[in-house]
């Protein structure tokens, strides 16, 4: 009878030790699990959020050049320009960091927006007296001024925020995820408990 209680022991301590041993494997599978998954979301957010915009504008451009104080020559155009933005954050350069023992998905820097500008400049009514004629000088002050001048656009106009949005969109997929897989999502040192503070991260 003694025999049998020991067996019956033996056995009983042999299963809750497969038991025990066997709820810890599947709690490393189910971390590794969603360590990857996590992984997987923070990739897929590695492209470009772009957003698009046109501007137009004319102006005239003139110059005049006075020839030994006794003449001026002129010269001047009607420049029309046609400019194409786009405003990008490259999510390839989001430094992020994966704590899977503690369950914490930190977000250590994001990328700056960049403002891309691809003008589509043409010339009208152009007329230049022979002693002042239109140079490459005169064409890059032109690019300069338009460049200046649609930037300053840009950055008054509503382009910023709607980039802005797409990235915190983007952001929010890495919330969602480790929010469902009880996980925390913080930047730097702080905690993000909603989608709502994600906003901070920009402001």
């Amino acid at each position: 009878m003694r025999k049998v209680l020991i067996v019956i022991l033996i056995l009983l301590l042999g299963y809750f030790t497969y038991q025990y041993f066997d709820a810890q494997q599947e709690k490393r599978e189910q971390l590794v699990e969603a360590t990857n998954l996590i992984e997987k979301e923070i990739k897929s957010v590695g492209k470009l959020v772009v957003t698009e915009g046109s501007f137009a504008q004319v102006f005239t451009y003139k110059n005049s050049k006075q020839i030994f104080n006794l003449v001026e020559a002129n010269k001047k155009a009607l420049v029309v320009i046609n400019a194409k933005v786009t405003i990008a954050y490259d999510l390839r350069a989001l430094e992020t960091e994966v704590d899977p023992e503690n369950k914490t998905i930190t977000i250590n820097k994001i990328p700056a927006p960049e403002i891309n500008i691809n003008p589509d400049i043409e010339y009208y009514d152009v007329s230049q007296d022979y002693l002042n004629q239109f140079e490459a000088s005169d064409y890059n002050k032109i690019k300069q001024r338009v460049m200046t001048t649609v930037r300053q656009k840009v950055e008054s106009s509503e382009l910023p925020q709607n980039a802005e949005n797409r990235l915190l969109a983007e952001l929010a997929n890495i919330y969602v995820v480790t929010n469902t897989l009880g996980w925390t999502l913080q930047y730097n040192t702080t905690p993000i408990n909603s989608s709502q503070e994600l906003k901070t991260l920009l402001d």
